[in-house]
């Protein structure tokens, strides 16, 4: 045990920085306007940067560090995971150090909205026979085996490529566990589609075999001639092989999703079908935009899409469109708890994460009921136009 005497200024400096930081950890959050009437926006981002308790940032000892500098700055907490786990909202979030290198770490809150704080230490993630440059993204399943597995993508130098520093290869790392401590780590996913990125792990069987919806791709950024939401099966996850992948969800020219798309967090299960969150990405002048959006999926055949509204679900608004990577809204977590409340957890712009609230019964409304897209302006002109006639009539009806 060490024991350290600090003066009395240096304690004094230490009591600060914790007061501070546990009166961000113990700020209320306030539900903003229902907008429209989908899900209900919260005011304050539900993890930061800031969240990130003061012992994993500042070297507390006077003797090695007498003017209380951080040692080890953290960047940025978002892209989290989502799980209800024994009446606690649990989110595994993407942590960045100020090194560029992410680190997975579980936030904890009694309620889901606020006083979201990180457990003492960071997920020991192990390591495969190639080590791992990079990790991020989990998406977590608890699987109906019992396990609670952790999908996400594993970074690595792409060697086919020596003198380019910037090339890169993704492929989807697995692990599982029973507590979110202890991690077993698995063999990577296998495909025949080159880069991985964005696979989630459906949480119950089919046909006998583990299901994952994949995100083929030719790059480590662009997903080139292919992309889309895909879909495949294998025998088991502690050798994870996909060896034929159907596509469930593709990209389609001037839409939210035509340069590229991939699954959110695990379908949830309602009795209309597999809700799915996704996001997906356009060009712009300004750069990519990534929005979510909402399908939903036949009960039996998961990978045969019923019903998917027109446009985005959600979109970046206000400082959310400020950030390390700009007009950005990513989701790889949600939960449904015992009310059939969801807590739809997103990150803003490679920064922060969110949160929005609604009901599977208010999702299910949204997915039935939103027109889907007519992929022609004239099109859309005749949905609206219905709508119109139909409301003006009521708007009529109601002013006799």
């Amino acid at each position: 045990m060490i024991t350290t005497i600090l003066s009395t200024a240096f304690r004094q400096k230490i009591e600060r920085i914790v007061r501070q930081h546990e009166s961000l950890i113990a700020r209320k959050n306030e539900v903003m306007s229902e907008g429209n009437g989908i899900y209900a926006r919260w005011k304050y981002p539900v993890l930061t940067a800031e969240h990130a308790p003061i012992f994993w940032r500042y070297d507390l000892n006077e003797s090695s560090n007498p003017h209380l500098m951080e040692r080890q700055g953290i960047n940025a907490a978002f892209n989290a995971g989502a799980i209800y786990w024994q009446g606690k909202y649990l989110l595994v979030a993407r942590v960045e150090g100020d090194d560029r290198k992410s680190f997975f770490a579980v936030a904890e809150s009694p309620n889901g909205v606020d006083q979201f704080r990180f457990w003492d230490y960071p997920i020991t993630m192990p390591e495969t026979e190639e080590p791992d440059t990079n990790v991020y993204d989990m998406r977590l399943t608890a699987h109906e085996d019992g396990w609670i597995y952790g999908l996400f993508c594993t970074e690595r130098k792409d060697k086919t490529q020596p003198n380019n520093t910037s090339a890169a290869e993704a492929q989807c790392g697995i692990a599982r566990t029973k507590d979110l401590i202890e991690w077993e780590r698995l063999p990577d996913l296998i495909t025949y589609s080159g880069q991985q990125r964005n696979v989630v792990l459906h949480p119950e069987f089919v046909n006998g075999k583990y299901a994952l919806y994949t995100r083929p791709q030719d790059g480590f950024i662009s997903v080139g001639g292919g992309g889309g939401i895909g879909w495949g099966l294998t025998d088991s996850m502690e050798c994870a092989e996909v060896k034929e992948e159907v596509i469930v969800d593709t990209k389609v020219y001037h839409t939210i999703k035509e340069v590229k798309n991939g699954q959110g967090p695990p379908p949830i299960k309602t009795d209309r079908g597999w809700l799915h969150l996704a996001h997906g990405v356009r060009n712009t002048a300004a750069g990519l935009r990534y929005v979510l959006y909402v399908f939903l999926t036949e009960l039996d055949r998961p990978w045969i899409v019923t019903h998917a509204p027109a446009g985005y679900f959600i979109s970046p608004k206000g400082e959310e469109r400020v950030g390390d990577v700009s007009n950005v809204v990513f989701s790889n977590g949600w939960i449904v708890n015992e009310k059939e409340q969801v807590f739809i957890y997103y990150a803003s712009s490679d920064t922060r994460m969110h949160v929005a609230t609604s009901t599977v019964d208010k999702l299910l409304d949204y997915v039935l009921n939103t027109p889907s897209d007519g992929l022609r302006s004239a099109a859309s002109v005749e949905q609206r136009k219905r709508l119109i006639e139909q409301n003006l009539a009521l708007l009529q009806q109601m002013s006799k």
